[in-house]
């Protein structure tokens, strides 16, 4: 049988080994955040950085409402998330499960989702999803927009810089679906650039 996987953050641009088609889509009751703690990617353990999860909507409003800096991160059109789906022939199917099972072993939860198209039908059902939950170890929850930015924007780790990450990140949400807005991703976005701008930090490598 056919593995079908969403992917939302850095399998955007680095896709799965083995797959056989890609498809845009998206899904519903979800925000992607950057509140996961990074020391093996975007970071190091002595400075961690952040890389992005998605954690469900209402788990994340109520975690707000009780953290002193969730209220300052209502993003509540971002209800959705759009991602690539991508289908993995059978025959690696395992191979390819056990590969992500090690890649997202630091704080991720898998589940079994529903994904939309663009006409707001389910376009694929039973899609394997590695969800951020509030109780793991790695995650970080909501901070001042401004204090992750700077953040992001200094930090960096085996896979590179934090802000790289970011920069594709954002890009990559914009092709697949370019009358959608991620508005949390593009404010933190503009706080990085303003901080590059400002010459607190080097200019990014995907800045263009």
């Amino acid at each position: 049988m056919s593995l079908f996987v969403f992917g939302y953050g850095s399998l955007l641009y680095k896709p799965v080994p083995h797959y056989v088609n890609c498809y845009p889509g998206f899904i519903k009751g979800f925000a992607r955040r950057f509140a996961q703690s990074s020391s093996d990617h975007r970071g190091t353990v002595e400075n961690p950085g952040r890389v992005c999860t998605i954690v469900h909507s209402d788990e994340w409003a109520m975690y707000g409402a009780s953290h002193p800096c969730g209220k300052g991160d209502a993003f509540p059109e971002d209800d959705q998330v759009w991602g690539v789906i991508y289908e993995i022939a059978p025959e690696h199917s395992s191979e390819i499960k056990a590969y992500l099972d090690d890649r997202e072993k630091n704080g991720y939860t898998e589940e079994r989702i529903h994904v939309y198209g663009a006409d707001n039908k389910v376009a694929f059902e039973n899609v394997l999803i590695y969800v951020g939950r509030l109780d793991n170890p790695a995650f970080v929850g909501p901070q001042p927009i401004d204090e992750l930015a700077m953040l992001i924007a200094t930090h960096e780790g085996p896979s590179g810089t934090n802000k790289d990450y970011l920069y594709q990140l954002a890009e990559h949400v914009r092709r697949i679906c370019p009358e959608s807005t991620d508005h949390y991703l593009e404010t933190l976005l503009a706080h990085v650039k303003h901080f590059e701008k400002a010459g607190h930090v080097p200019p990014s490598e995907q800045n263009s």
